[in-house]
């Protein structure tokens, strides 16, 4: 079913008031077979085309890339973290220079994660109180705490395009008792985020946390929904629970969550996970492994992945990926990249980053393409035969 038409070629930043926002989120097509859909956000920099991937940029930059290279692959939206950059440049410096977007010379929107994460993976550096969390720093072992006033006062002064409510991010696995504790207390922390003063335009996102019960999961879901979120994340999964485990957390996250609204899975990058969980309708998704593996000599292909680094390579003349036109498969060897990252040479890290991350954004694009064409399903299996050929069809 095709909803009004978009005019897709708009493309110019929005300025609008937080109290009387346009229409934010408009469902372009939706798949006859599934969930998936295709839509467009409407942010204060400017349109996001979903389903999409979100590359991380932590530190205010996206590792080894410039933005000149996030928009020769087309990438629409890039993250933040808001505990890191409170720890470093620190809002003093954020605020000076003008905010997020100017201090680091992307025009595009930008999503900045609450700190919740780090409460999960800093859990030996932090303590949860009603409030918030008592965190020592991972730097210097300085205490600093951080709870949804400070969490939204920080995405405040980093101006971000979405900022998301504070939450705890429970581990897996986690007992009922634990689960059913931290889902109340991150319902309070999300309300109290919804009450924080906030940038003009920046919009909210709520997340569903519940580990892997379900009734816990609606109950997240609904509370959330009542609060009037601007969207709404799925949180607490990919964080070493098994696939088995994974998507019927985001099934029972989703199902309770609006059709009008966009929908965004945190920390997923696993492109056959992405695949599965825009057919259960989910629009966003975020993770450091494109840029990560890149890292350490890894590149990701149509079918898979394989180590750049590894000597068998030592003497191939083939681009890393035969058929893809990103810049490094477009003018450079397998054979030199594998030496560039043998040798520790920083080009060869940004090389594999800019392969990989075009990689993404282009399977990603091909993607929105299927759903638009009506032929997802098909899309879907020949999908699955490349990344995971022992489960397709």
């Amino acid at each position: 079913m095709t909803s009004t038409q978009t005019d897709f070629s708009a493309s110019q930043p929005l300025s609008f008031s937080a109290s009387q926002p346009p229409r934010l989120f408009e469902i372009v097509h939706e798949d006859a077979h599934s969930a998936a859909r295709v839509g467009r956000l409407w942010t204060a920099h400017g349109p996001i085309d979903t389903p999409v991937f979100m590359p991380v940029g932590t530190q205010a930059t996206v590792k080894a890339v410039e933005p000149r290279d996030l928009h020769e692959a087309h990438a629409s939206i890039v993250l933040g973290n808001t505990y890191h950059l409170l720890l470093r440049p620190g809002m003093d410096v954020m605020a000076t220079c003008g905010g997020l977007h100017k201090f680091m010379s992307w025009d595009k929107p930008i999503l900045t994660d609450s700190g919740g994460f780090q409460v999960f993976s800093l859990n030996n550096l932090r303590k949860i109180r009603p409030n918030g969390v008592e965190f020592r720093s991972h730097l210097d072992g300085a205490k600093f705490f951080l709870g949804p006033k400070e969490s939204m006062e920080v995405q405040r002064i980093l101006g971000s395009d979405i900022a998301m409510c504070f939450d705890e991010c429970m581990p897996y696995p986690c007992d009922y008792a634990y689960a059913r504790k931290s889902v109340a207390q991150t319902l309070a922390w999300e309300a109290a985020s919804m009450e924080q003063p906030y940038a003009e335009g920046q919009l909210r996102f709520g997340i569903v946390q519940g580990g892997s019960y379900a009734n816990l999961r609606e109950h997240c879901a609904k509370e959330l929904v009542a609060m009037g979120c601007d969207g709404y994340a799925v949180g607490g999964v990919s964080v070493g629970e098994p696939e088995a485990e994974m998507f019927p957390a985001i099934k029972n996250s989703v199902q309770w969550l609006p059709v009008e609204k966009p929908r965004y899975v945190m920390g997923l990058g696993d492109r056959f996970q992405m695949m599965e969980s825009v057919a259960l309708g989910v629009d966003m998704f975020d993770c450091v492994c494109p840029t990560r593996v890149a890292r350490h000599g890894t590149a990701y292909t149509r079918n898979g992945q394989y180590p750049v680094k590894a000597g068998r390579w030592k003497s191939d003349t083939r681009p890393v990926e035969e058929g893809c036109d990103c810049y490094c498969c477009r003018n450079f060897s397998r054979a030199y990249v594998r030496h560039l990252v043998h040798e520790n040479e920083i080009l060869g890290v940004r090389l594999l980053t800019l392969h990989n991350l075009h990689l993404y954004l282009k399977w990603m694009e091909e993607m929105r393409e299927a759903i638009l064409a009506d032929c997802f399903t098909e899309w879907r299996e020949e999908q699955r035969s490349l990344l995971r050929p022992q489960q397709a069809s």
